[in-house]
């Protein structure tokens, strides 16, 4: 009876043992990075479907204002249900938006996808999200800020590139504009340049030159995920972040958790973008911005720089998440080594 009990005991560890180990694995090779799945660039008399996956719009202008530029720049343009919704603080509920998305990419008409804003509630969609379909039917998905989750998400879970870019609120001017043309128009092999105004100068953390897959965004929003099984193996990567209305410790909190979790101690560069409104509110017993990312960045050895044309500004790049590229952090400039939409 005894050595039925033991050899009971004995099988019921092993089995218990084995569980996480299976599901680590199983996470493991989720995240192992998939070929690059590149969509077709944008010609004039494509169809742009705006969406709204996170955050109500409550001003129809701005609505009108983001169809009349693509309209002027040559593209149809087909307005998704969520631009006129209000759920509390969303455009719609989770299975509208979710749905809508998913609707857009299935969508044979639809050549692009653009996000009308940010705010909060894209990562709410993400069980929802048909990934065996989004895979099938790749097309441009571009926004920013809360729009991360789904950028990165779908380009760990399908390999689709997704572009950190403007939003349908954001200011179109001729630098952002330029630099959406040259990426998603002309499949160039861009080079991002600081914009040459004093104030956007690069802080050299680490000076050198390196190669890696860029992916990142808004560093709440990356943070929030971390966990689950919507990010991508961290091996290789050019880090950008951005973020706006975090103070230093906030950043530092986020900074740290990135790296208990391993993040940071992967990368091969490391780009942080702008953070806007984010002084401390008592200076003189706090930690700046520069010095917090002194004390995380500094120590990992690898090519970094702050100050890139990345964030909540009006001069903004677009930036391909999945697509390789060279860092060069002394001259403060990225430079994709493929272009990141076929021609």
């Amino acid at each position: 009876m005894k050595q039925a009990r033991r050899h009971f005991l004995q099988t019921a560890t092993t089995a218990l043992l084995a569980v996480p180990l299976i599901s680590f694995r199983a996470v493991e090779q989720q995240r192992r990075p998939l070929p690059a799945l590149k969509p077709r660039a944008l010609k004039k008399g494509d169809t742009i479907a705006i969406t709204s996956p996170a955050g109500a719009i409550w001003d129809n202008r701005q609505t009108d204002l983001f169809v009349s530029i693509l309209q002027n720049l040559g593209f149809k343009v087909k307005k998704g249900q969520t631009l006129s919704e209000h759920f509390g603080y969303f455009a719609g509920t989770d299975e509208l938006r979710a749905n809508e998305l998913n609707a857009f990419f299935a969508d044979p008409e639809v050549n692009a996808i653009f996000c009308a804003k940010g705010g909060w509630g894209c990562a709410r969609l993400l069980p929802m999200l048909d990934f065996n379909s989004i895979a099938a039917h790749p097309k441009i998905l571009m926004g920013f800020s809360d729009i991360t989750s789904l950028l990165i998400a779908i380009q760990a879970k399908t390999g689709l590139v997704t572009y950190h870019g403007p939003v349908g609120n954001s200011g179109w001017n001729d630098f952002t504009m330029g630099y959406f043309k040259q990426v998603l128009m002309d499949a160039r092999l861009v080079t991002f340049f600081p914009s040459g105004k004093t104030e956007d100068l690069p802080l050299v953390l680490t000076p050198g030159i390196v190669s890696g897959t860029l992916c990142g965004g808004n560093l709440s929003v990356l943070t929030g995920m971390m966990g689950s099984d919507y990010l991508p193996d961290w091996k290789n990567k050019i880090l950008f972040l951005e973020d706006t209305g975090e103070e230093p410790y906030r950043i530092d909190r986020m900074l740290t958790q990135l790296k208990l979790c391993g993040v940071l101690q992967n990368l091969k560069g490391f780009v942080f973008g702008k953070c806007v409104k984010c002084m401390a509110e008592e200076p003189d017993k706090a930690f700046t911005f520069q010095q917090v990312l002194e004390q995380h960045i500094k120590p990992l050895g690898i090519p970094s720089f702050a100050g890139a044309m990345i964030g909540h500004i009006e001069n903004k790049f677009t930036l391909p998440i999945g697509i390789e590229a060279q860092l060069d952090a002394e001259k403060g400039i990225l430079t994709l080594l493929e272009a990141a939409v076929n021609g």
